[in-house]
Protein backbone atom coordinates (compact mmCIF):
# COMPACT_ATOMS: atom_id res chain seq x y z
CA UNK A 1 0.00 0.00 0.00
CA UNK A 2 1.62 3.42 -1.31
CA UNK A 3 -0.09 5.68 1.49
CA UNK A 4 1.71 4.67 4.75
CA UNK A 5 -0.76 6.84 6.73
CA UNK A 6 -4.07 4.95 5.35
CA UNK A 7 -1.99 1.69 6.44
CA UNK A 8 -0.81 2.55 9.70
CA UNK A 9 -5.04 3.67 10.47
CA UNK A 10 -5.61 0.03 8.72
CA UNK A 11 -2.99 -1.62 11.04
CA UNK A 12 -4.63 -0.07 14.13
CA UNK A 13 -8.33 -1.16 13.58
CA UNK A 14 -7.05 -4.65 13.87
CA UNK A 15 -7.74 -4.41 17.35
CA UNK A 16 -11.12 -3.18 18.06
CA UNK A 17 -12.32 -5.48 14.91
CA UNK A 18 -10.58 -8.55 16.19
CA UNK A 19 -12.30 -7.20 20.07
CA UNK A 20 -15.49 -7.32 18.08
CA UNK A 21 -15.22 -11.07 17.18
CA UNK A 22 -14.04 -12.10 20.19
CA UNK A 23 -16.52 -10.41 22.33
CA UNK A 24 -19.45 -11.43 20.46
CA UNK A 25 -18.11 -15.08 20.79
CA UNK A 26 -17.66 -15.01 23.99
CA UNK A 27 -20.52 -13.22 25.49
CA UNK A 28 -22.93 -14.65 23.14
CA UNK A 29 -22.00 -18.38 23.83
CA UNK A 30 -22.12 -17.67 27.64
CA UNK A 31 -24.96 -15.65 28.13
CA UNK A 32 -27.30 -15.90 25.26
CA UNK A 33 -29.13 -19.45 25.93
CA UNK A 34 -28.44 -20.21 29.32
CA UNK A 35 -29.77 -23.71 30.11
CA UNK A 36 -29.37 -26.15 32.62
CA UNK A 37 -26.29 -28.53 32.67
CA UNK A 38 -26.13 -31.37 35.52
CA UNK A 39 -27.80 -28.68 38.24
CA UNK A 40 -27.20 -30.03 41.14
CA UNK A 41 -30.74 -30.48 43.15
CA UNK A 42 -32.30 -32.65 46.13
CA UNK A 43 -35.33 -34.12 46.40
CA UNK A 44 -36.28 -34.11 50.18
CA UNK A 45 -38.17 -37.23 52.10
CA UNK A 46 -37.93 -40.85 53.46
CA UNK A 47 -38.62 -43.83 52.11
CA UNK A 48 -39.22 -45.76 48.28
CA UNK A 49 -41.39 -42.71 47.24
CA UNK A 50 -38.55 -40.08 47.63
CA UNK A 51 -36.55 -42.55 45.54
CA UNK A 52 -39.26 -43.10 42.69
CA UNK A 53 -40.25 -39.35 42.97
CA UNK A 54 -36.07 -38.67 42.23
CA UNK A 55 -35.78 -41.27 39.77
CA UNK A 56 -38.78 -39.51 37.94
CA UNK A 57 -37.30 -36.00 37.60
CA UNK A 58 -33.94 -37.79 36.77
CA UNK A 59 -35.49 -39.15 33.81
CA UNK A 60 -37.78 -36.52 32.39
CA UNK A 61 -34.84 -34.25 32.82
CA UNK A 62 -32.23 -36.32 31.44
CA UNK A 63 -28.55 -33.95 31.87
CA UNK A 64 -29.87 -31.31 32.58
CA UNK A 65 -30.31 -31.83 36.44
CA UNK A 66 -28.47 -33.99 38.80
CA UNK A 67 -30.68 -35.53 41.07
CA UNK A 68 -30.02 -36.63 44.73
CA UNK A 69 -32.22 -37.90 47.48
CA UNK A 70 -32.05 -36.73 51.13
CA UNK A 71 -34.08 -37.64 54.55
CA UNK A 72 -34.40 -34.60 56.18
CA UNK A 73 -35.58 -30.89 55.62
CA UNK A 74 -32.34 -29.65 57.89
CA UNK A 75 -30.25 -32.05 55.77
CA UNK A 76 -31.46 -29.80 52.65
CA UNK A 77 -30.49 -26.39 54.35
CA UNK A 78 -27.03 -27.31 55.20
CA UNK A 79 -26.36 -28.76 51.41
CA UNK A 80 -27.55 -25.33 50.52
CA UNK A 81 -25.10 -23.53 52.42
CA UNK A 82 -22.39 -25.79 51.60
CA UNK A 83 -22.92 -25.03 48.05
CA UNK A 84 -23.52 -28.61 46.96
CA UNK A 85 -26.44 -27.75 45.22
CA UNK A 86 -29.11 -25.08 44.21
CA UNK A 87 -32.38 -26.13 45.08
CA UNK A 88 -33.96 -29.11 47.38
CA UNK A 89 -37.69 -29.86 46.68
CA UNK A 90 -39.59 -31.30 49.96
CA UNK A 91 -42.28 -33.47 49.58
CA UNK A 92 -45.40 -32.99 50.89
CA UNK A 93 -48.67 -33.98 49.52
CA UNK A 94 -50.94 -30.72 50.91
CA UNK A 95 -47.52 -28.13 50.93
CA UNK A 96 -44.57 -29.00 49.03
CA UNK A 97 -41.40 -26.27 49.62
CA UNK A 98 -38.35 -25.74 47.25
CA UNK A 99 -35.48 -24.46 49.13
CA UNK A 100 -32.93 -21.89 47.23
CA UNK A 101 -29.82 -20.10 47.98
CA UNK A 102 -30.29 -16.87 46.06
CA UNK A 103 -26.52 -15.33 47.26
CA UNK A 104 -25.02 -17.85 45.56
CA UNK A 105 -26.84 -17.96 42.35
CA UNK A 106 -30.45 -15.93 42.10
CA UNK A 107 -30.44 -17.47 37.93
CA UNK A 108 -29.78 -20.67 39.96
CA UNK A 109 -32.73 -20.69 42.31
CA UNK A 110 -34.88 -19.58 38.88
CA UNK A 111 -33.70 -22.47 36.78
CA UNK A 112 -34.58 -24.85 40.07
CA UNK A 113 -37.90 -22.97 40.73
CA UNK A 114 -38.90 -23.85 36.88
CA UNK A 115 -38.04 -27.25 37.36
CA UNK A 116 -39.95 -27.94 39.99
CA UNK A 117 -43.19 -25.29 39.72
CA UNK A 118 -44.76 -27.54 37.03
CA UNK A 119 -43.85 -30.64 39.09
CA UNK A 120 -45.99 -28.85 42.23
CA UNK A 121 -48.83 -27.92 39.49
CA UNK A 122 -49.24 -31.85 38.37
CA UNK A 123 -50.32 -32.77 42.02
CA UNK A 124 -53.18 -29.93 41.99
CA UNK A 125 -50.75 -27.55 45.13
CA UNK A 126 -49.28 -24.24 45.01
CA UNK A 127 -45.27 -24.63 45.35
CA UNK A 128 -44.28 -22.76 48.46
CA UNK A 129 -40.61 -21.41 47.63
CA UNK A 130 -37.82 -20.71 50.93
CA UNK A 131 -34.83 -18.89 50.35
CA UNK A 132 -32.27 -20.19 53.20
CA UNK A 133 -29.49 -17.75 52.11
CA UNK A 134 -31.09 -14.42 50.52
CA UNK A 135 -28.89 -11.34 49.37
CA UNK A 136 -28.41 -8.18 50.97
CA UNK A 137 -31.31 -5.96 50.28
CA UNK A 138 -28.95 -3.82 48.98
CA UNK A 139 -28.03 -6.02 46.26
CA UNK A 140 -31.24 -7.47 45.71
CA UNK A 141 -29.84 -10.05 42.50
CA UNK A 142 -26.87 -10.36 43.59
CA UNK A 143 -25.48 -9.27 40.51
CA UNK A 144 -23.23 -6.61 42.18
CA UNK A 145 -20.34 -8.68 42.53
CA UNK A 146 -20.09 -9.15 39.33
CA UNK A 147 -20.03 -5.55 38.28
CA UNK A 148 -17.64 -4.53 41.22
CA UNK A 149 -15.28 -7.08 39.59
CA UNK A 150 -15.96 -4.98 35.83
CA UNK A 151 -15.36 -2.27 37.82
CA UNK A 152 -11.85 -3.52 39.48
CA UNK A 153 -10.55 -5.53 35.75
CA UNK A 154 -11.08 -2.03 34.04
CA UNK A 155 -9.30 -0.17 36.83
CA UNK A 156 -6.15 -2.71 36.33
CA UNK A 157 -6.17 -3.35 33.03
CA UNK A 158 -6.19 0.16 31.68
CA UNK A 159 -3.72 1.02 33.87
CA UNK A 160 -1.00 -1.45 32.39
CA UNK A 161 -1.15 0.70 29.87
CA UNK A 162 0.45 3.58 31.50
CA UNK A 163 2.95 1.68 33.86
CA UNK A 164 3.76 -0.64 30.28
CA UNK A 165 3.71 2.13 27.75
CA UNK A 166 4.57 5.87 29.64
CA UNK A 167 6.48 4.07 32.48
CA UNK A 168 9.01 1.87 29.82
CA UNK A 169 11.55 4.27 30.54
CA UNK A 170 11.42 3.21 34.00
CA UNK A 171 13.24 0.11 35.22
CA UNK A 172 11.25 -2.80 35.97
CA UNK A 173 12.00 -2.96 39.64
CA UNK A 174 10.38 0.74 39.64
CA UNK A 175 7.41 -0.74 37.56
CA UNK A 176 6.80 -3.00 39.67
CA UNK A 177 6.49 -1.06 42.70
CA UNK A 178 3.77 1.28 40.69
CA UNK A 179 1.93 -2.22 40.38
CA UNK A 180 1.75 -2.96 43.60
CA UNK A 181 0.59 0.88 44.71
CA UNK A 182 -1.84 1.40 41.89
CA UNK A 183 -3.44 -2.57 42.67
CA UNK A 184 -3.62 -1.05 46.13
CA UNK A 185 -5.75 2.01 45.38
CA UNK A 186 -8.27 0.26 43.17
CA UNK A 187 -8.66 -2.96 45.57
CA UNK A 188 -9.26 0.44 47.88
CA UNK A 189 -11.96 1.57 45.85
CA UNK A 190 -13.21 -1.81 45.27
CA UNK A 191 -13.93 -1.59 48.57
CA UNK A 192 -15.25 1.72 49.11
CA UNK A 193 -17.96 0.49 46.55
CA UNK A 194 -18.66 -2.70 48.03
CA UNK A 195 -18.92 -0.88 51.65
CA UNK A 196 -19.85 1.90 52.42
CA UNK A 197 -20.95 3.34 48.72
CA UNK A 198 -23.03 0.36 47.59
CA UNK A 199 -23.34 -1.82 50.94
CA UNK A 200 -22.84 -4.86 49.23
CA UNK A 201 -20.89 -5.91 51.80
CA UNK A 202 -22.37 -5.58 55.50
CA UNK A 203 -18.98 -7.27 56.79
CA UNK A 204 -16.03 -8.89 55.72
CA UNK A 205 -15.12 -5.84 54.40
CA UNK A 206 -10.72 -6.28 55.15
CA UNK A 207 -11.75 -9.62 53.55
CA UNK A 208 -13.21 -8.29 50.08
CA UNK A 209 -10.31 -5.74 50.32
CA UNK A 210 -7.51 -8.37 50.16
CA UNK A 211 -9.04 -10.48 47.66
CA UNK A 212 -9.60 -7.35 45.56
CA UNK A 213 -5.91 -6.33 45.99
CA UNK A 214 -4.87 -10.12 44.99
CA UNK A 215 -7.15 -9.85 41.91
CA UNK A 216 -5.80 -6.44 40.65
CA UNK A 217 -2.22 -7.26 41.43
CA UNK A 218 -2.53 -10.58 39.53
CA UNK A 219 -3.94 -9.05 36.30
CA UNK A 220 -1.43 -5.54 36.30
CA UNK A 221 1.72 -7.78 37.00
CA UNK A 222 0.76 -9.94 34.04
CA UNK A 223 0.07 -7.00 32.24
CA UNK A 224 3.14 -5.07 32.96
CA UNK A 225 4.83 -8.49 31.79
CA UNK A 226 3.37 -9.22 28.54
CA UNK A 227 3.75 -5.34 27.87
CA UNK A 228 7.44 -6.25 27.45
CA UNK A 229 6.87 -9.02 24.76
CA UNK A 230 3.93 -7.55 23.27
CA UNK A 231 3.68 -3.97 22.74
CA UNK A 232 0.78 -2.18 21.69
CA UNK A 233 -1.03 -5.73 21.59
CA UNK A 234 -0.73 -6.10 25.07
CA UNK A 235 -4.36 -4.34 25.40
CA UNK A 236 -5.88 -7.14 22.94
CA UNK A 237 -4.74 -9.97 25.31
CA UNK A 238 -5.48 -8.46 28.54
CA UNK A 239 -9.42 -7.93 26.47
CA UNK A 240 -8.97 -11.77 26.09
CA UNK A 241 -7.82 -12.73 29.17
CA UNK A 242 -9.43 -10.71 31.66
CA UNK A 243 -12.95 -9.59 29.91
CA UNK A 244 -13.62 -12.06 27.11
CA UNK A 245 -12.51 -15.63 29.36
CA UNK A 246 -12.84 -13.89 32.01
CA UNK A 247 -16.47 -11.84 32.76
CA UNK A 248 -17.60 -14.79 31.22
CA UNK A 249 -17.30 -17.47 33.82
CA UNK A 250 -17.11 -15.81 36.52
CA UNK A 251 -20.25 -17.31 37.67
CA UNK A 252 -21.41 -13.37 38.55
CA UNK A 253 -24.35 -13.83 36.33
CA UNK A 254 -24.46 -17.42 35.13
CA UNK A 255 -23.12 -20.28 36.88
CA UNK A 256 -21.15 -23.10 35.00
CA UNK A 257 -24.21 -25.44 36.01
CA UNK A 258 -26.32 -22.82 33.39
CA UNK A 259 -23.23 -22.78 30.84
CA UNK A 260 -21.32 -24.44 28.44
CA UNK A 261 -18.93 -26.51 29.68
CA UNK A 262 -16.13 -24.33 27.93
CA UNK A 263 -17.42 -21.89 30.09
CA UNK A 264 -17.79 -24.41 33.15
CA UNK A 265 -14.37 -25.64 32.74
CA UNK A 266 -12.77 -22.11 32.68
CA UNK A 267 -14.97 -21.26 36.19
CA UNK A 268 -13.25 -23.90 37.77
CA UNK A 269 -9.67 -22.21 37.90
CA UNK A 270 -9.83 -18.13 36.25
CA UNK A 271 -9.25 -15.22 38.21
CA UNK A 272 -12.84 -13.57 38.26
CA UNK A 273 -14.37 -16.91 38.97
CA UNK A 274 -11.98 -16.16 42.43
CA UNK A 275 -12.77 -13.42 43.16
CA UNK A 276 -16.72 -13.55 42.76
CA UNK A 277 -16.66 -16.71 44.51
CA UNK A 278 -14.88 -16.01 46.98
CA UNK A 279 -16.87 -12.85 48.03
CA UNK A 280 -20.32 -14.91 48.12
CA UNK A 281 -18.08 -17.80 50.44
CA UNK A 282 -17.08 -14.45 52.76
CA UNK A 283 -20.45 -12.37 52.52
CA UNK A 284 -22.97 -15.39 52.85
CA UNK A 285 -21.72 -18.80 53.36
CA UNK A 286 -20.00 -18.50 56.41
CA UNK A 287 -16.25 -18.89 54.80
CA UNK A 288 -17.25 -22.20 53.05
CA UNK A 289 -14.45 -23.07 50.13
CA UNK A 290 -13.08 -19.52 50.83
CA UNK A 291 -9.79 -20.73 50.90
CA UNK A 292 -9.48 -22.55 47.63
CA UNK A 293 -10.74 -19.08 45.79
CA UNK A 294 -8.65 -17.20 47.84
CA UNK A 295 -5.54 -20.10 46.56
CA UNK A 296 -6.63 -18.96 42.89
CA UNK A 297 -6.34 -15.44 43.23
CA UNK A 298 -2.94 -16.05 44.98
CA UNK A 299 -2.01 -18.61 42.11
CA UNK A 300 -2.71 -15.60 39.16
CA UNK A 301 -0.47 -13.41 41.00
CA UNK A 302 2.10 -15.93 41.31
CA UNK A 303 2.14 -16.23 37.25
CA UNK A 304 2.20 -12.46 37.08
CA UNK A 305 5.02 -12.08 39.20
CA UNK A 306 6.94 -14.72 37.37
CA UNK A 307 5.98 -12.89 33.83
CA UNK A 308 7.28 -9.85 35.00
CA UNK A 309 10.44 -11.47 36.24
CA UNK A 310 11.37 -12.65 32.54
CA UNK A 311 10.35 -9.22 31.29
CA UNK A 312 12.85 -8.07 33.59
CA UNK A 313 15.18 -10.64 32.45
CA UNK A 314 14.49 -9.66 28.95
CA UNK A 315 14.94 -6.28 28.85
CA UNK A 316 18.42 -6.41 30.67
CA UNK A 317 19.44 -8.97 28.03
CA UNK A 318 17.90 -6.86 25.30
CA UNK A 319 19.77 -3.66 27.03
CA UNK A 320 23.11 -5.63 27.03
CA UNK A 321 22.81 -6.52 23.22
CA UNK A 322 22.48 -2.61 22.23
CA UNK A 323 24.84 -1.19 24.58
CA UNK A 324 27.78 -3.46 22.45
CA UNK A 325 26.84 -1.92 19.10
CA UNK A 326 26.71 1.73 20.76
CA UNK A 327 30.13 0.87 22.08
CA UNK A 328 31.46 0.38 18.63
CA UNK A 329 29.60 3.16 17.10
CA UNK A 330 31.22 5.34 19.47
CA UNK A 331 34.09 5.07 18.25
CA UNK A 332 33.76 5.70 14.31
CA UNK A 333 32.74 9.32 13.27
CA UNK A 334 29.49 10.26 12.16
CA UNK A 335 27.81 13.53 11.41
CA UNK A 336 25.98 14.79 15.20
CA UNK A 337 23.06 16.32 13.13
CA UNK A 338 22.28 13.25 11.15
CA UNK A 339 22.39 11.09 14.63
CA UNK A 340 20.60 13.96 16.25
CA UNK A 341 18.07 13.75 13.59
CA UNK A 342 17.47 10.10 13.71
CA UNK A 343 17.52 10.30 17.81
CA UNK A 344 14.37 12.66 17.69
CA UNK A 345 12.63 10.51 14.95
CA UNK A 346 12.74 7.53 17.15
CA UNK A 347 11.70 9.08 20.39
CA UNK A 348 8.84 10.82 18.12
CA UNK A 349 7.70 7.54 17.33
CA UNK A 350 8.13 5.83 20.40
CA UNK A 351 6.27 8.75 21.74
CA UNK A 352 3.39 8.65 19.24
CA UNK A 353 2.86 4.46 19.66
CA UNK A 354 2.89 4.98 23.76
CA UNK A 355 -0.22 7.58 23.04
CA UNK A 356 -2.05 5.42 21.00
CA UNK A 357 -1.43 2.59 23.24
CA UNK A 358 -2.95 4.34 26.01
CA UNK A 359 -5.89 5.78 23.81
CA UNK A 360 -6.80 2.05 22.70
CA UNK A 361 -6.65 1.47 26.36
CA UNK A 362 -9.06 3.97 27.81
CA UNK A 363 -10.93 3.43 24.99
CA UNK A 364 -11.93 0.10 25.57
Amino acid sequence: MRNPALRHVLTHLITPLLMCVGMGLAYMGAFVSPEPHHLPVAVVGAGPEAKVFAQTVKDKAGDALDVRTLGTRAAAVDQLQSRNIDGAYVLSAKSPELLVATAGSDMSAMAAEKVFTPVAAQQGVPLKVTDVTPTVSDDPTGQGLFFLLVALSIGSYASVAVIGGAGSALSMRLRAALVAGVSGVVSLVGAALAGPVFHLAHHGLWGMWGMAWLYSAGILFIGVGLHTFLKRWTTLALMVLFVMLNFTSSGGLFRPELQNGFFGTLHAFWNGAGFVEGSRSLLYFGGHDLSRNVWTLAAWLVVGLVMTGLAALTEHRRAAATAEPRQDAAHAVAPAPSRSARADEQTDEQTEEMEEEMEEAVAV
